[in-house]
């Protein structure tokens, strides 16, 4: 018996590396899919796209059907923000880029992976989303408009494809990775943090900033059939930071 596809978007990023290495630790078949700059300045192998481009989305697709065999698991970590400003002083230009890369790209590419998804049942799509989604904080207003979208939209394609395959999100609070330093394959990946990693420490309950590895656990959660009756939902990954 084949082992389980599971097909990564944005598995070059921090928390997708690190994704990467217990699946295929755990013997699953796993597809990175993330920008080409990306995943060659990680040493992967894995499929180029551009998640804001739809041929490139169409085109990167054709070479995931091309490997043959079914998908059971997608998960898609891409997205990027690399301000931080109040929204009223938010150019135009950078909003709709803001959108066009977290919250358009999520749209085409579940798309795009809804139809390659298994349908017995068994088949998980997992969405990243962010605690800002629901938990606001000045200076994010065009990401987190970009993950409260993403929040719905999970929900509306859990609705969408029940029974047949479950649809649902992490949504981790900041995690230390090159996300904060202007994004994987977007930046330099070393510069500083765009936000005061001081204060989220000393604000959040748990009293440190999550790792990779804390966003990890609740994904293979998701991924796997230990969750099997759950679709439509949302882990917020926070360090008790958030309780809704």
């Amino acid at each position: 018996m084949s082992a389980r596809r599971i097909v990564l978007l944005g598995g070059a990023g921090g928390i997708g590396r690190a994704l990467l290495a217990q699946l295929q630790g755990d013997g699953f078949d796993t597809v990175v899919m993330d920008l080409p700059a990306s995943i060659a300045a990680h040493g992967l192998t894995g499929i180029g796209v551009d998640i804001t481009s739809e041929a490139s989305i169409a085109a990167a697709f054709a070479e995931l059907d091309a490997l043959g065999g079914p998908v059971h698991g997608f998960v898609n970590l891409a997205g990027y923000n690399s301000r931080v400003v109040p929204l009223a002083d938010t150019e135009a230009a950078y909003f709709d880029d803001i959108i066009a890369g977290n919250l358009r790209g999520a749209y085409l590419a579940a798309r795009a992976a809804m139809p390659r998804l298994v349908k017995d049942g068994t088949g998980s799509f997992v969405m990243v989303a962010s605690g800002l989604a629901a938990h606001v904080r000045p200076g994010f207003g065009a990401y987190s408009a970009s993950k409260a979208a993403v929040v719905a939209m999970t929900k509306t394609l859990a609705l969408e494809h029940a029974p047949q395959l479950r649809v649902n999100a992490v949504a981790p609070a900041v995690v230390d990775t090159a996300f904060l330093r202007g994004g994987t394959g977007r930046s330099a990946e070393d510069g500083p943090a765009v936000v005061n990693l001081e204060a989220y420490r000393a604000a959040t309950p748990l009293q440190r900033i999550a790792t990779p590895a804390d966003v990890v656990g609740p994904i293979r959660f998701l991924l796997g059939p230990d969750s099997g009756f759950m679709t439509g939902q949302v882990l917020w990954v926070n360090g008790g930071g958030y309780m809704p």
